[in-house]
C-alpha cells in the first residue's frame, strides 16, 4: 500500500438538506502562499517557489514556507518569504499581511487572527533597483 497522508479538514458550512462544505488546511496554506507572492517586493516563498513556478509544481511545493493552524473557524498563518532588494521590509511585510488576510477571509469565510511574516532572505537580482 502507498503511504497515506493525514490531511486536516474543517467544516465551513453544514446544511442537513444539502450537505457539508469542508476545506483542508493545505488549501488555506496554498491561498496564503499565492496571496503573498502577488505582493510587489516579494521575490518568492522560502524554498524559492515563485508565482510562475507554482502552476508547475505539486501541492507540496505550493505550501513551502507556509504554516497554517485552523481552530474554531480562526486561522493563524506563518509565512517565510524572500524579499526583493530595495523594498522597505516593514511596509512590504504589512502589505503581505493584509493581502494574505483578505485572501483567506474572502475565499474561505474563516477569520484570520494572525499573519506572521519571517524574512528568510533577500533576492539580489541585478537590474531590479
Amino acid at each position: 500500500m502507498g503511504k497515506e497522508t493525514v490531511k486536516n479538514t474543517y467544516v465551513l458550512q453544514e446544511d442537513e438538506n444539502i450537505g457539508t462544505v469542508q476545506i483542508a488546511d493545505e488549501v488555506v496554506a496554498i491561498i496564503a502562499s499565492l496571496a503573498a507572492t502577488e505582493v510587489e517586493g516579494v521575490s518568492s516563498m522560502a524554498g524559492n517557489i515563485t508565482n510562475e513556478l507554482m502552476s508547475k509544481v505539486g501541492v507540496k511545493g505550493l505550501t513551502k514556507g507556509v504554516k497554517v493552524e485552523v481552530f474554531n473557524h480562526q486561522v493563524r498563518a506563518e509565512l517565510a518569504v524572500l524579499m526583493e532588494y530595495g523594498y522597505n521590509i516593514p511596509a512590504t511585510s504589512q502589505k503581505v499581511q493584509e493581502h494574505v488576510k483578505n485572501a483567506i477571509e474572502n475565499m474561505t469565510g474563516l477569520t484570520v487572527t494572525d499573519v506572521n511574516i519571517r524574512i528568510a532572505g533577500v533576492n539580489m537580482s541585478a537590474g531590479k533597483h
